[in-house]
């Protein structure tokens, strides 16, 4: 279904033609063909672009290509360095826009940064700073939070977060969008997500909104891109400071490039395989209309994929194969593809909002190991990533990315797929390896983070072996490495003594055993950001659907935090109260 041009599904942006620079493919050579056809038949309306290429190093090996530091490294080893953020609690930010706490959060900053820890990460809620009304930013609890941060001489990753808190694994509070966006929802509730039943889900704007002038006459696009700008004015201090690291874009509920397809607060649980979310009025017409100017326009969305907690043999669509019928794999091309426009757009707009700033941009995408290992993929398929064993659903993600610059944040770097039940065919080591070997190969900078709270060493060395792959290298940058890790999460389980003292020693081991670095150049590039390159048309970030053999991992990170020797000993000291 690659192979569909998609310039003829009536609905997408004709503004997405995204190309590949030569800075990406310098040994690209490209020659557009035109040809009717595709990889389900060749049948009338569905016409595509081939694109001959000459061989390039993407289609069998990647030369690794890890950031290379602004000055001249002190040590070899400090290329092995990952520095690790920790998560701020979800309502360090008050609803009210007061920071929680101040005196209690300068402590526990400080025990972070005794402990080693290179920064913090917080999410900037819009459903707090632009709460009174359109355009009415409200950024003052923030600064001060900033401001704090930075007295304790610690780096940030933010979030845009243009999600509601509440209603996801892990959500302790309940932070709403803003109340005159979900107002519009009250007498259109179509600019929500909604699933085959009808139910809406209020913790994110249906994608199908992106380009509808419904709110004041601004667009979703819009109302995203102007938040961001504002924070770009409100704290270009900071930004000149070099006080942020990573400005993590919000692009989906959680703040992942996802669907919301499997909803707590709508009664999803582990391991159902969820639900499409595609059946608002906009999304919906947007289907048909590329159903018809495909030459199908019988088709419409699938009405036999079944409940959130279904398994894919109980439904028509995974069990009975539909999903690789002619239809199911055009429907699947559309509602994944969908998705990756929504995120290139609203990456476009950061990269305007933060042109020069000295930051990375980064997206994450959720690690639904559960089904992985399931011939269906089922509910990676519902949340958008068009993924099975022979089609990689990760690497077109990357390759959209890699025009902004952008960091690719990946979840469930803890897991191992032995801690889930075999019956939900889990497979997060094979998910983490697929999508790790993915965006090198895409050369796009991988960073990573823990899906559950952990703070044990069997989550500690599966972390440490996710993040460097084969190991540290003494004479320079490791084969493989992460840029960066995102530690969930700063409350008081984290710093109780035992797990405190584990938990610092972890730091030690994502250091590569080196010593702290205050200085971000010691062991990675620092530089404004540029502008994106150009686009890349959607046929051609398809084409990165090709799967191939991930690259190889150890067995177990030679950064050992040890096992039930280590874990015996912790017991014993957990005894001494001076310890």
């Amino acid at each position: 279904m690659a192979s569909i041009f998609f310039s003829k599904l009536g609905g997408f942006p004709t503004r997405l033609c995204l190309c590949h620079e030569t800075a990406l493919h310098r040994l690209t050579i490209q020659k557009r063909v035109h040809a009717v056809g595709n990889r389900i038949g060749d049948k009338p309306g569905f016409r595509f672009h081939r694109i001959i290429r000459k061989p390039h190093a993407l289609a069998t090996e990647v030369s690794y290509k890890e950031p290379k530091a602004s000055t001249p490294l002190k040590d070899n080893m400090m290329a092995n360095y990952v520095p690790i953020y920790v998560m701020l609690q979800l309502d360090i930010i008050t609803t009210d826009n007061i920071l929680k706490d101040k005196a209690g959060l300068e402590k526990q900053l400080k025990q972070l940064q005794d402990a080693g820890v290179d920064g913090v990460m917080c999410d900037v809620w819009w459903g707090i700073v632009e709460s009174k009304g359109p355009k009415e930013y409200d950024w003052s609890a923030y600064k001060t939070l900033f401001q704090l941060v930075q007295d304790c001489k610690l780096k940030m990753q933010v979030v845009m977060s243009f999600h509601q808190c509440g209603g996801n694994v892990g959500d302790v509070v309940i932070i709403p969008i803003p109340q005159w966006v979900r107002d519009v929802g009250e007498s259109n509730p179509d600019i929500f997500y909604t699933n085959r039943s009808g139910n809406r889900n209020t913790e994110y704007l249906t994608i199908g909104v992106d380009n509808q002038p419904l709110f004041g006459g601004r667009t979703a696009i819009e109302l995203y891109s102007d938040f961001m700008k504002s924070f770009r004015e409100n704290m270009a201090d900071f930004l000149d400071a070099e006080l942020f690291t990573d400005i993590e874009v919000g692009v989906g509920p959680a703040g992942e490039l996802r669907y919301p397809s499997y909803p707590q607060n709508q009664g999803w649980a582990f391991p159902g395989i969820g639900e499409f979310q595609c059946y608002d009025k906009y999304l919906k017409a947007n289907f048909e209309e590329a159903a018809t100017n495909a030459g199908h326009p019988e088709w419409r969305l699938p009405d036999d994929a079944g409940e959130y907690n279904d398994t894919p043999d109980a439904t028509g669509f995974f069990g009975s194969k539909g999903y690789l019928s002619d239809k199911g794999k055009f429907f699947l091309t559309w509602y994944s593809s969908k998705l990756i426009i929504h995120g290139d757009q609203i990456l476009d707009e950061a990269n305007k909002a933060l042109l020069g700033c000295k930051v990375k941009l980064a997206c994450k995408i959720s690690g639904i190991h559960w089904w992985y290992k399931d011939d269906t993929h089922a509910a990676e398929l519902t949340a958008g990533y068009y993924n099975l064993d022979d089609r990689d659903g990760y690497r077109p993600i990357a390759r959209m990315l890699s025009r902004h610059y952008g960091s690719f944040n990946f979840t469930c770097l803890e897991m191992k797929n032995s801690d889930q039940d075999a019956a939900a065919k889990s497979g997060p080591q094979e998910l983490v390896q697929q999508v790790f070997s993915a965006v090198k190969r895409e050369e796009v900078i991988m960073a990573g983070e823990n899906a559950l709270e952990r703070y044990d060493r069997d989550g500690y060395n599966q972390i440490l072996l996710n993040v460097r792959p084969n190991g540290v290298s003494k004479n320079g940058p490791p084969k493989l490495k992460m840029e960066a890790l995102t530690f969930l999460r700063l409350g008081d389980a984290m710093l109780e003594k035992k797990n405190f003292r584990i938990f610092k020693a972890f730091v030690r081991k994502l250091h590569a055993d080196q010593a702290y670095a205050a200085d971000l150049r010691e062991y990675t590039t620092v530089v404004p950001l540029e502008r994106s390159k150009p686009e890349i048309p959607i046929e051609e970030l398809l084409k990165a659907t090709e799967m191939h053999e991930p690259f190889p991992f150890d067995d177990q990170t030679d950064m050992s935090m040890g096992g039930v020797v280590n874990d015996f000993i912790d017991g014993l000291l957990n005894l001494i109260p001076f310890f």
